[in-house]
């Protein structure tokens, strides 16, 4: 198991007081991580982090809740992590999203425009840019990011949802290209269609599961947990040598 083993390495993983994040969360803790659970919520960010502490042991979660939209919550974030746990940080896991609109794009608000390119790709940026500094001068580092497999493709639907996810593919690129020379890794985890509750308007509508499900090989949406594994394998050193890709999980949709 020591390929896997994250054991005294500090996790932040954004989004973590439920669905996806939550699962990852869940997983680098059980693999020896200390995990930093992290939402707009207080209340339900410590009862994630006192579950996980209930379970692996007093110290391995803490709760910080942040708002993304916010370059001084994400700051705060950081600073209260390294104050509670150290000063390394040695994971970070941009798991948090908005999407506030469905429909074509053609009508969508500047307004919502906004909040998905702001809270997807911008705040990525800057919260990474506050924990990198520190992966750099230790020379080791590894940071995911939760893209989509709506990067990949073009939707009816949820389109600007899906360019702020295919930007954050490059993003991921670029920053592995950038901080590479200094053993820094950057990655995306693009999921399929996943029960949670960010992506209920999707399976829960009965007629567009059946369809989504009849063209999925694997013939089902995936689980929260289906997802965590690879990142786990992206934060550990069985993921050493992988930086700058993408990793799709999504049940063979787009093969």
């Amino acid at each position: 198991m020591t390929l896997f083993d994250l054991a005294g390495k500090t996790a932040i993983i954004t989004g973590s007081s439920r669905g996806i994040g939550k699962a990852i969360a869940e997983r680098f803790a059980e693999h020896g991580a200390r995990v930093v659970i992290s939402s707009r919520k207080a209340a339900a960010c410590e009862a994630v982090a006192a579950e996980i502490n209930g379970r692996y042991g007093p110290g391995r979660a803490i709760a910080v809740p942040a708002n993304i939209s916010s370059k001084d919550d994400l700051q705060r974030l950081v600073d209260e992590t390294r104050h509670a746990l150290g000063p390394v940080i040695d994971v970070l896991v941009c798991n948090a999203a908005s999407n506030p609109y469905y429909g074509p794009l053609a009508d969508i608000t500047d307004d919502q425009f906004s909040k998905i390119l702001g809270n997807n790709i911008i705040a990525n940026n800057w919260l990474i840019s506050m924990v990198v500094p520190g992966m750099i001068e230790r020379r080791d580092g590894s940071v995911i990011i939760i893209s989509s497999i709506g990067g990949l493709r073009g939707s009816p639907i949820i389109g600007a949802y899906c360019i702020s996810k295919a930007a954050d593919m490059q993003l991921a690129r670029n920053l592995a290209v950038e901080y590479g020379p200094h053993n820094v890794r950057v990655n995306c985890i693009a999921p399929g269609l996943i029960k949670t509750d960010f992506a209920k308007a999707l399976w829960e509508d009965p007629q567009g599961l059946a369809e989504r499900t009849a063209t999925t090989p694997l013939r089902r949406i995936g689980e929260p947990d289906e997802i965590a594994g690879a990142a786990v394998f992206l934060a550990s050193k069985a993921g050493s040598f992988v930086t700058g890709q993408n990793i799709v999980i999504d049940g063979g949709v787009t093969i």
